[in-house]
């Protein structure tokens, strides 16, 4: 990884233009590092790809794209070892819409669906979209080390939860599941009839790809009674061309799939199918970022170290964004309220992860490091 390209960051001037949510969210003076996109300009050959469609007036509808799901296997089977048959990926607009139509199909409002917090706060959202109860099983926490709470899983299991909604690997505290951990989830699942809907989208930017297990890779049990929800999304920043792929490996779990309504595929984006199909031969693109991101993570350290000693972090074994306790900085109730108003520095609240978190932000270091030298020197103007 040490001899891979770091990738360029835009400019502030380039990205103060951008019209994504993470630059438009939020006043000119305040420096935006919540929303989950990084920085970095996009690989040349999507580009080329998206500029192709354009060039050639090809802006219609998704039809069929047998090549996506040939793509992601391959990639997955170079990457992780793991290679999902082509004809059980489906296209979705996007993870969340794949983990809620799948699961439409097998829960009933009131429910219970299994999350683990701190986790991401849509997870929590698609549940209640489908008008099921949150059963919050939290993670374990050894100092910022999150894992996993099997007896409480198993709790739930055995208390009538219908599915398990899992972050894997875990945003925002950057856990990457073992694939110990992943089978007793499977064979958990199995005994009390409960369906894993695995949400894998930080998978290609696990900083040790080695190290991350897929979780239909892991056994004939999880492939019984588990399906995946993936995207190109958030490893090659293509969150607004809205596509992403749901994975079966089971002829339960692809008759499941096949009986969603034709919408779920039609929503998609011919754009988002194209540019993901060539994003998963990208490789030496993705190295780069994922480079680019853990040089970037053990920066902040350094600086949270020299700057603000008390903030509590550990550095993520995946994705680019760090899981931060400001509890000693006292800020109060809201501390990413009183850092936007007082540091003009904006973060993701803890509390939207976990509620009894609300003294924790999230950052997002996938971007340039004079950014993050800045974030965090405006921290500290507030910290006392």
């Amino acid at each position: 990884m040490d001899s891979t390209q770091l990738l360029p960051v835009a400019s502030t001037d380039v990205l103060r233009v951008r019209t994504s949510a993470k630059w438009r969210d939020f006043p000119g003076d305040v420096l935006p590092l919540p929303v989950m996109e990084m920085d970095y300009e996009i690989a040349l050959p999507i580009r080329e790809k998206l500029m192709a469609l354009i060039n050639g007036s090809d802006t219609g509808y998704l039809g069929p794209m047998p090549e996506l799901g040939i793509a992601l296997s391959s990639f997955m089977k170079k990457r992780f070892n793991w290679e999902p048959d082509p004809e059980r990926v489906f296209t979705c607009t996007d993870v969340g819409v794949g983990m809620v139509e799948m699961a439409r199909m097998i829960v009933q409002p009131g429910d219970g669906i299994v999350l683990n917090t701190p986790v991401y706060h849509n997870i929590g959202n698609w549940i209640d979209e489908l008008k099921c109860r949150r059963v919050d099983v939290p993670l374990k926490r050894d100092g910022l080390h999150y894992t996993l709470d099997f007896v409480g899983i198993e709790a739930a299991y055995k208390g009538g939860a219908k599915a398990h909604f899992l972050c894997n690997p875990a945003n925002p505290v950057g856990t990457v599941f073992t694939a110990e951990d992943l089978g007793r989830i499977a064979d958990l699942a199995k005994k009390y009839g409960v369906a894993v809907f695995s949400d894998e989208i930080h998978a290609p930017l696990t900083y040790n790809p080695s190290s991350y297990v897929p979780f239909l890779s892991v056994s004939e049990t999880s492939r019984e009674v588990g399906i995946c929800v993936t995207s190109a999304s958030k490893s090659w920043n293509l969150a607004g061309l809205k596509c992403a792929e749901i994975v079966t490996a089971s002829d339960h779990w692809t008759n499941v799939a096949k009986a969603m309504p034709a919408s779920v595929h039609w929503r998609a984006s011919l754009f988002g199918a194209a540019a993901a199909t060539v994003a998963f031969s990208c490789t030496d693109w993705l190295d780069s970022a994922v480079a680019t991101n853990d040089r970037n993570r053990r920066y902040l350290k350094e600086l949270l170290d020299t700057q603000l000693p008390q903030v509590g972090y550990r550095i993520p074994d995946t994705s680019y964004v760090a899981w931060l306790d400001v509890s000693a900085l006292n800020l109060g109730a809201n501390p990413a309220q009183r850092f936007i108003d007082e540091a003009r520095v904006a973060f993701n609240p803890g509390v939207h992860f976990a509620p009894d978190h609300d003294h924790f932000v999230r950052l997002n270091f996938g971007t340039s490091q004079e950014h993050i030298a800045e974030a965090v020197t405006r921290m500290a103007s507030i910290a006392g």
